[in-house]
């Protein structure tokens, strides 16, 4: 087994065992040329490798750092994101930023019914002390009336629309985005920043009931479809 090798192995058995939880350092270049009497380029490969995978984040000038494990969603299907992130043991916590009424559809809904106002939200969802994804939340108030009483400071949109509000047909867009202004605030991260945007529309029969814009920072967050050919 290669020097390199042998660095990757040691530093993901320490992260998958938990020994090593997201946020702790690993040790830098230098620290492993001299617990590994390897070269410096061994070392960096190493780390390149580790980062790639998604196990590390290196940051500039800081160092490099376990990685908060990537939540992975079906590609088709609503996601509570609450529940995602407490199912990986991290403490929830969404945060409400803003609350409107508009009288007409989020431009570009694909409108199969006509509503009679809508609410619209923003807020971070969040995982753990960082922020996880930025939220746009459009909810007709035809289809869910009571949601003009609930109270969103506690709950997070879609969680209270799964619980409350059943959903006969979806669409999603997924996009890769650099962070608008807004976003990249409230994420902290550069405006710009490479991230993923999961835009989603849900009806009852031909009614619509909400329209969601996400966007989380690139590696937080994979879609993933497991299929198998037609024959």
């Amino acid at each position: 087994m290669s020097v390199e090798a042998r660095i990757r192995g040691e530093i993901e058995a320490r992260i998958r065992s938990g020994e090593w939880g997201p946020g702790t350092r690993v040790p830098t270049e230098y620290e492993l040329m001299e617990a590994y009497r390897c070269a410096r380029a061994t070392a960096n490969k190493a780390l390149s490798r580790l980062a790639r995978e998604g196990l590390i984040e290196r940051k500039r000038r800081a160092g490099s750092f376990v990685a908060p494990p990537a939540i992975r969603t079906p590609v088709v299907g609503v996601p509570d994101i609450a529940a995602l992130i407490a199912d990986r043991g991290e403490t929830y916590r969404w945060e409400l930023l803003t609350v409107n009424l508009h009288r007409r559809a989020p431009t570009g809904f694909p409108v199969r019914g006509s509503g009679s106002g809508w609410l619209v939200l923003t807020g971070v969802h969040h995982a753990g002390r960082a922020p996880f994804g930025w939220e746009e939340r459009w909810l007709d108030l035809a289809a869910a009336p009571n949601a003009a009483d609930a109270d969103f400071s506690a709950t997070a949109p879609g969680s209270w629309l799964l619980a409350n509000i059943p959903w006969t047909d979806a669409r999603h867009r997924i996009a890769a985005v650099g962070a608008s202004a807004e976003a990249a605030g409230r994420l902290k991260l550069k405006e710009g920043a490479p991230c993923l945007q999961v835009e989603r529309w849900t009806w009852r029969g031909k009614a619509p009931v909400t329209f969601a814009r996400q966007i989380f920072p690139g590696e937080h967050y994979q879609l993933v479809e497991d299929f198998t050919p037609r024959g």
